[in-house]
């Protein structure tokens, strides 16, 4: 399975997209938990029940993505304990993720979702497709980033307003840690040892996890 990068946005495309890829870096790689956010429920041991989009239909294709910049974990998680995943697009290195082809109303429905807002109306995605960044308020993942388009449909992800620098790391829990490698594993084209090398050497797990206990949950083993 191909591994896809995002290349600069066309600039008719703002004007013209009714589709979005939305790129997940987090627990959205898994199609499960994922579909919580597309059709309403509560994902497998969690305690919020998510109302679900406007249009339920399943994303119309799912594929790999690297992007320029880091992945980290910060602030404490209430659900998963530990540091929770954002995304610096201003830092060095690769962040993999999977990204979902889903329409405006969805990527809109999604976002107000992970923004503790009710979903229904569309956002107004014009900034953030011309600028590449739009803060829509100050929480935890309300910012846009565009970092350019796949197969000249535009890529949208969102993050925190802050980057790496402006924060300080917080070391992930193991569940948190074993869903996202799952979720990596689940896009297709990583092998296990190559996303355990991946997740301990993003900030807040390096130098806290181990590729060699990263591996262990993963296949099932202790948790720690």
């Amino acid at each position: 399975m191909a591994v896809h990068t995002a290349v600069p946005l066309a600039a008719e495309a703002p004007g013209v997209s009714e589709r979005i890829w939305y790129a997940s870096y987090g627990s959205n790689m898994h199609m499960d938990r994922l579909s919580t956010y597309i059709s309403g429920g509560t994902p497998a041991g969690a305690t919020r029940t998510y109302p679900g989009c406007r249009d339920h239909r399943a994303p119309e294709r799912s594929i790999a993505v690297e992007l320029e910049g880091c992945l980290y974990f910060a602030t404490e998680s209430p659900v998963w304990t530990g540091g929770r995943g954002f995304y610096d697009p201003t830092a060095p290195g690769r962040m993999r993720g999977r990204a979902h082809l889903v329409t405006v109303s969805q990527m809109s429905d999604i976002a107000a979702q992970e923004m503790y807002k009710e979903p229904g109306t569309d956002l107004d995605l014009t900034t953030v497709l011309r600028l590449g960044r739009a803060e829509l308020g100050p929480g935890r993942y309300e910012t846009l980033i565009c970092p350019g388009a796949i197969e000249g449909v535009p890529l949208l992800t969102f993050t925190a307003p802050w980057t790496l620098q402006d924060i300080e790391p917080l070391m992930p829990s193991a569940a948190y840690l074993r869903y996202l490698a799952g979720g990596l594993l689940e896009s297709g084209p990583w092998e296990e040892r190559d996303i355990a090398d991946y997740l301990t050497s993003c900030p807040g797990a390096a130098g806290n996890w181990t590729p060699t206990q990263v591996l262990e949950l993963l296949r099932g083993g202790t948790s720690y």
